[in-house]
């Protein structure tokens, strides 16, 4: 009755939650004052941002918006991530306010939800340990396969040119391998990931893990979005989108004939992107930031390539070999990664839902063993996008629902064959 719960051992009532519109909350949104919506709750990540791991850049694209997609997307343990956020929660979205802002879909969101929910329970998220040392163990093979042709039948033209192709042909294939390990797809424990990511990509092949993880990260947080994607910041030697060249011709930005990109295209984009200015960025970002672990294993890699191949080619004959294979090895890079993404919409910020988003930034190109193997899988970059966590050779399995939820809400599900979309770059 009456007075029940008063005596000993009777809880005290927690203060209520306070409780905030999303017009308050979408104030919260420039680099010095960041909130962030995730499951109705609202937290104030301002200080925080520039201690998370993924970069400061990429949480606070999401700032004065519902984060929840994402958030569960990027993070394999959410548990123990959820851990960082409570001292991060200041209140909760007024119960009047929908969960979803700038008038984002909601059907679409708990129907991609669902569909993810159902990919968990399928247990798409569970990868095949198999399958990854398969794929390490082929790239180690072409790796002694160079050295042994070199070896065997000296270093002529011919035996370099064989060999140059068989190590970018590696390096290729360790670029999709360390994009599984960088997005925790392949085993449960987070760190794991980590040290095998930054052994593949450091020790095979020179780079930083954690340059690639502040770029990446930005890049699936939002997809060919000016000023938040840097794949689109194409630092004023292209206009891409329909937005871009508009606002050039505006201001009268007259860098290059851009009329002719498409043509210069071939002579600047494939050809420098990773032994120039990938190169540098890596190494001045490794020593900007005081990086000396990323420094470390890059140098492993380095010492280990002249070391074996310096005897054969001399001091010069090594760097020109090296330059030659991150030349061919760059062409393969950047026509792969931009048939799927380069030939869809790029634009500023147009507040979608997180399946509508990705879905606007992408496309997928047909699936054979070919494709797959010469892709890492990316020729399905809609599933890719859509759950980046779950391990590539589960793509195909969620591909078909995919599809029926693009069908359901008629969003187009682009997939086309590998040679039209190289040719749609252009």
């Amino acid at each position: 009755g009456k007075g029940g719960n008063q005596g000993e051992g009777a809880t005290e009532r927690e203060a209520p939650m306070p409780t905030f519109s999303w017009e308050e909350i979408q104030k919260h949104n420039g680099r010095t004052d960041k909130w962030l919506v995730i499951d109705r709750k609202v937290y104030n990540i301002t200080k925080w941002s520039s201690r998370h791991p993924g970069g400061h850049r990429v949480i606070g694209h999401y700032a004065g918006e519902d984060a929840t997609d994402a958030f569960r997307a990027f993070h394999r343990d959410l548990d123990f991530v959820r851990k960082f956020l409570k001292p991060l929660l200041i209140g909760e979205l007024a119960p009047e306010e929908p969960s979803q802002d700038h008038g984002k879909n909601s059907e679409i969101t708990e129907d991609f939800r669902a569909l993810r929910k159902t990919a968990e329970d399928m247990n798409l998220f569970k990868s095949n340990h198999l399958f990854f040392l398969l794929l390490l163990a082929h790239i180690i093979a072409m790796e002694s396969i160079a050295w042994f042709t070199i070896f065997y039948f000296g270093n002529g033209w011919i035996p370099t040119v064989i060999t140059a192709f068989v190590l970018a042909t590696s390096q290729a294939q360790a670029g999709w391998l360390q994009h599984d390990y960088g997005h925790l797809s392949v085993y449960k424990k987070s760190t794991w990931n980590h040290i095998v990511h930054k052994f593949i990509i450091g020790h095979l092949k020179g780079a930083s893990a954690n340059w690639w993880n502040h770029r990446h990260f930005q890049h699936h947080a939002k997809p060919n979005i000016f000023h938040k994607d840097p794949d689109v910041n194409m630092l004023h030697v292209f206009v891409l989108g329909e937005w871009q060249p508009i606002e050039y011709g505006k201001k009268k930005l007259k860098y290059l004939p851009y009329n002719h990109q498409h043509e210069y295209f071939f002579l600047i984009g494939p050809p420098l992107l990773i032994p120039v200015y990938f190169q540098y960025q890596i190494i001045m970002t490794m020593i900007s930031r005081r990086d000396w672990v990323d420094l470390a294993w890059a140098f492993s890699y380095y010492a280990r390539f002249f070391i074996t191949y310096i005897p054969f080619y001399g001091i010069v004959g090594a760097v020109l070999f090296l330059n030659f294979i991150r030349f061919l090895e760059s062409h393969w890079f950047v026509w792969v990664t931009q048939m799927n993404h380069i030939v869809m919409e790029i634009e500023c910020e147009p507040y979608r839902d997180w399946f509508s988003s990705q879905l606007a930034a992408t496309c997928n190109v047909k699936q054979s063993l070919f494709n797959d193997w010469f892709s890492g899988h990316l020729n399905f970059q809609i599933e890719h996008h859509l759950f980046p966590t779950m391990p590539r050779h589960n793509f195909h399995k969620v591909a078909p629902l995919v599809k029926s939820l693009c069908e359901k809400h008629g969003i187009e599900y682009q997939e086309k064959p590998l040679l039209r979309a190289l040719q749609d770059i252009i």
